[in-house]
């Protein structure tokens, strides 16, 4: 469903902007505060044994409940966004975001690998969030670079907590509790993403959606082939991923969350704990004096004159080359008269001289 700007969504949201990336910016009338929506479509839902023609009213209601609930779960931490909850209308549920100053990290990271020490960075902010959701009892199931922003001081907030609740609650009200409709379900809303299928459940299945992102964000690409769901699911199952090169001094991190069993895989307590320690001891993010460039613009070519400090006003002055002097025209005649007179005299003085 496609929202207009100056439309009042779910009877509380203002749009203010056309959609985004991110999401949809509009603005909460009640408290004043930005936000961003997103927009998830219901379906006709299946339940064992009826389709119903048109999506059921009461459905959605119980989707948005449910979803309302796991924001009343969900702790206040600074790198957690702030997710009010969410509102079914007209067949959409609407799920609303705090809306900060920013980029998702998925549009940042779309140019390449991220370098390693900034994904470090990056991560410490999000294992920080995720171990105060663990600690508090729940877990968020959405670890993606699409739930992520990076605001303009550099820090990453975690948000797609409700959105995620909302999708996989869909795929169950959908499944009908099924497992083959279920997987055929997730199958269709969630897509072929690595983050979204770990092989197991729990605060363990978020540290390794962790893992599955920085591998992204080092490398460029996901850790097991992503082409088509069942040769993921395959390769998560039997643990055939693509090697972590490409991840440097974090490479060690990324193997044990991607590898290792739900028992030993580092907690999020234990990732925010590490990636600090790298952090403490990474290198300058500048190069060596000598390559860095100190002139805002290149120095003109030529020697340089030296002024000495500590000398008056024409002291110390390298001394100025003089070209040959000009007369003006308007005296040369009289000169010239000058000079031959001056001549006849100095002769006339050297005979008188002779003959006295």
């Amino acid at each position: 469903m496609q929202a207009a700007p100056g439309q009042l969504v779910a009877g509380r949201y203002r749009v203010t902007d056309r959609p985004t990336g991110a999401g949809l910016p509009a603005q909460d009338v009640h408290t004043g505060a930005p936000v961003l929506l997103h927009a998830l479509d219901l379906p006709e839902l299946l339940v064992p044994g009826q389709l119903y023609d048109e999506p059921d009213p009461r459905e959605g209601h119980r989707l948005a409940e449910r979803v309302a609930a796991a924001a009343e779960r969900a702790p206040r931490h600074p790198r957690l966004l702030v997710e009010p909850g969410a509102a079914a209308e007209q067949g959409v549920l609407w799920i609303a975001s705090e809306r900060l100053a920013g980029a998702p990290l998925a549009e940042l990271a779309g140019a390449g690998p991220v370098p390693p020490y900034r994904v470090a960075e990056l991560a410490a902010d999000l294992a920080g969030a995720l171990r105060a959701l663990h600690e508090a009892g729940t877990t968020h199931g959405n670890v993606t670079a699409d739930a992520v922003t990076v605001c303009e001081d550099g820090a990453a907030m975690l948000g797609g907590l409700l959105l995620g609740t909302a999708e996989e609650a869909l795929c169950e009200e959908l499944g009908g509790g099924v497992p083959h409709r279920l997987y055929e379900v997730r199958a269709d809303l969630l897509g072929p993403r690595a983050e979204r299928w770990p092989a197991d459940a729990g605060p363990p299945a978020d540290c390794w959606a962790l893992g599955v992102l920085l591998y992204r964000l080092l490398t460029g690409h996901g850790p097991y082939p992503e082409g088509d769901l069942p040769t993921l699911l395959a390769a998560v199952r039997d643990g055939r991923r693509y090697p972590a090169d490409g991840c440097g001094p974090l490479r060690g991190l990324v193997e044990e969350l991607l590898d290792l069993g739900p028992e030993a895989r580092p907690t999020a307590a234990a990732v925010q704990q590490r990636l600090r320690a790298l952090l403490a001891g990474a290198p300058e993010p500048f190069g060596p004096a000598e390559e860095t460039p100190l002139l805002p613009v290149p120095r003109p070519a030529g020697p340089v004159v030296p002024h000495p400090r500590g000398r008056t006003r024409g002291e110390g002055r390298l001394p100025v080359p003089r070209g040959p002097s000009r007369v003006p025209p308007a005296l040369l005649g009289p000169l010239l008269v000058g000079g031959v007179m001056l001549a006849l005299l100095a002769a006339l003085a050297a005979v008188v001289l002779t003959a006295g």
